[in-house]
């Protein structure tokens, strides 16, 4: 594909101007696995597209490509596969017990991560964790439901190019997957994964499609420009885990008992709660967000040392699930 070919461009660039005599067709060859008359063609569009490359040649007859102004390379910033392949250093580094080489590494990644703006710097390191969870490095304890890998490439090619997606969606009350054409924003993670996504179809709103009801998924390869205004963080903030209903979306009120307010103080429930300290040494968590069902499969574990304030169709949710032979807290 062209995007692909742009990118072994950029990293033949990045060879040229990194090398100090530069980069020869046998290297070019070996590094990309095409023959030399390929290597040559590379060559070609390396030079058209950077016009301050310049060749030498050596005592043994062979050239050298060298790209001497590499400004426009520092505008790449670190690739999430490069992120992840240095933290991977670091973790080994740590489990030998090369004290030196962890700090000289995590310096170095920090480094690195200081020169990109904020924006591309967080979502490396969230392309990077997920890519070292995948390698065994990382992992996600407890149970959830599993996605087909070839469905979650699709999606996540998708989400990066951006191209809109056409899936087979077996919705709710649906026996046989119908497809839909949906514009890909981001995705949800939890014991349920969700796709979030504009509906081409259905008056484009944005919707979350859980992933184990996505049987297929096939890129278009159709474009868009995506809703500068949207952001993940913020529809994410309007649900408690990854379900959302207008209807519960409402404040929260939570009160969690003085023998649990240590532990409950270590939680970051919602990314918009108010934390309030009672004078019985009580604490007091506030926030608005919907799905009743996830907020009860949470409390559940702090047994009777949690009591809803509000709303009162939760309190009535949990009210005959209260445990007091709950002796170890989340």
């Amino acid at each position: 594909m062209a995007f692909e070919k742009s990118f072994d461009l950029m990293r033949l660039a990045e060879m040229a101007a990194a090398r100090h005599k530069g980069v020869s067709l046998v290297e070019v060859s070996a590094e990309f696995g095409v023959n030399l008359r390929t290597a040559q063609r590379m060559i070609r569009g390396l030079e058209e597209a950077f016009p301050s490359v310049e060749f030498s040649t050596d005592q043994d007859r062979r050239r050298w490509w060298k790209l001497n102004d590499a400004r426009v390379l520092g505008m790449v910033g670190i690739r999430d596969s490069e992120l992840a392949a240095l933290d991977m250093s670091i973790r080994r580094a740590e489990r030998e017990g090369a004290a030196k080489d962890v700090a000289t590494l995590i310096s170095l990644r920090d480094r690195l991560l200081a020169t990109m703006p904020a924006s591309h710097a967080r979502r490396a390191e969230v392309d990077a964790e997920a890519m070292l969870e995948a390698q065994g490095y990382a992992c996600r304890p407890g149970p959830r439901v599993q996605v087909a890998p070839n469905i979650l490439g699709a999606i996540a090619v998708a989400i990066k190019a951006p191209f809109s997606l056409t899936i087979a969606y077996l919705g709710a009350r649906d026996d046989v997957a119908l497809d839909r054409v949906v514009e890909p924003y981001g995705m949800l993670l939890g014991i349920r994964q969700y796709l979030i996504a504009r509906d081409i179809g259905n008056g484009r709103e944005f919707r979350r499609f859980r992933l184990d009801r996505i049987t297929g998924a096939k890129i278009t390869g159709q474009s868009f420009a995506r809703d500068p205004d949207f952001n993940l963080d913020v529809y994410a903030a309007q649900s408690f885990g990854s379900y959302h209903s207008d209807q519960e979306y409402q404040p929260v009120i939570w009160r969690f008992a003085p023998s649990a307010a240590a532990a409950a103080r270590e939680f970051e429930f919602h990314p918009n709660q108010v934390v309030t300290d009672e004078p019985d040494g009580a604490l007091r968590v506030a926030f608005t967000a919907s799905g009743w069902v996830e907020m009860a499969w949470h409390l559940y574990q702090w047994g009777d040392k949690v009591e809803v304030i509000d709303p009162a169709a939760l309190r009535d949710l949990v009210k005959d699930h209260r445990r007091g032979d709950v002796e170890v807290l989340p």
